[in-house]
């Protein structure tokens, strides 16, 4: 008789234990220190979000509204939208980190100069480095909730959020939050749908991952690689570059194979 591998549990966004998500443990194995991966990572979006409004030629002044989706205990796709932004929305699901979040609103701790520092290497950052603490107080606001729930559709299929913000980031989480690859891509739908035409955006994924512990706790995550993130966001933008960080540099816990970068400009139409 031959025997069978067991089946693998599918664990889904909702099956994940984010009320005991530790903040200060995910900031100790990850942010204390500025790992160059991160200087990487904050290098190429910095110079995507400066480039793309540098290029603008439209001058309409309208507020500018930003979105970081998952923010978690990670405020350095905040701090690479904060020259432009009028408003960015925090939107986060655990509610320790939510917490984390609005301590850092009033008073952004000293682990974030380092990251801000590779930020400041461009002018749009430098020009606004002496008042970046108060600038990001009142720019940021904390909202907690689910993202399959950010834009449900409702009447005519529309989602009620479509549209809404003028720059967004997602970083490592749609493939960090279960392990359905169908999920996955309703996350980035959420995060697409949300941004409105025109809208720059940077989206970071954990490459390979088959989950992650935090504290004492263990995270899912659904194992993706950079065929599957293009594939996954082609839909809804024109313009989109992915880079694979794959170097050994570039690990930053045991259990993953890479991380991959993508960023781009949400496309005109509406999705059919």
């Amino acid at each position: 008789m031959t025997s069978r591998a067991p089946v693998e549990t599918c664990v889904l966004n909702d099956d994940a234990p984010w009320n005991e998500f530790d903040p200060s443990a995910y900031l100790d194995q990850n942010y204390r220190d500025l790992l160059d991966v991160d200087a990487e990572i904050l290098s190429l979006v910095r110079d995507h979000f400066s480039d793309h409004f540098s290029a603008r030629t439209d001058h309409v002044e309208r507020p500018i509204l930003g979105i970081d989706i998952g923010a978690g205990a990670n405020l350095y796709p905040a701090l690479a939208m904060l020259p432009w932004c009028d408003r960015i929305t925090l939107f986060e699901r655990a509610p320790r980190n939510v917490g984390y979040l609005r301590q850092q609103r009033d008073s952004l701790d000293p682990d974030w100069d380092a990251f801000w520092k590779v930020l400041s290497e461009r002018d749009p950052y430098a020009d606004i480095d002496g008042e970046r603490n108060e600038r990001f107080r009142k720019t940021v606001r904390v909202q907690k909730g689910n993202l399959f729930k950010l834009g449900r559709r409702g009447l005519l299929g529309l989602r009620n959020t479509q549209g809404k913000w003028q720059m967004g980031t997602m970083f490592f989480v749609a493939e960090s939050i279960s392990t359905s690859h169908d999920e996955f891509r309703e996350a980035i739908e959420c995060f697409m749908l949300s941004l409105a035409p025109g809208a720059p955006f940077a989206a970071a994924f954990m490459e390979g991952s088959h989950g992650y512990d935090v504290g004492n706790r263990h995270f899912p995550a659904c194992d993706v690689d950079e065929a599957e993130v293009r594939k996954s966001l082609d839909e809804f933008t024109g313009e989109i570059e992915t880079k694979r960080l794959g170097e050994v540099s570039h690990m930053v816990r045991p259990g993953h194979t890479g991380i991959i970068l993508a960023y781009g400009k949400r496309n005109q139409g509406p999705r059919s």
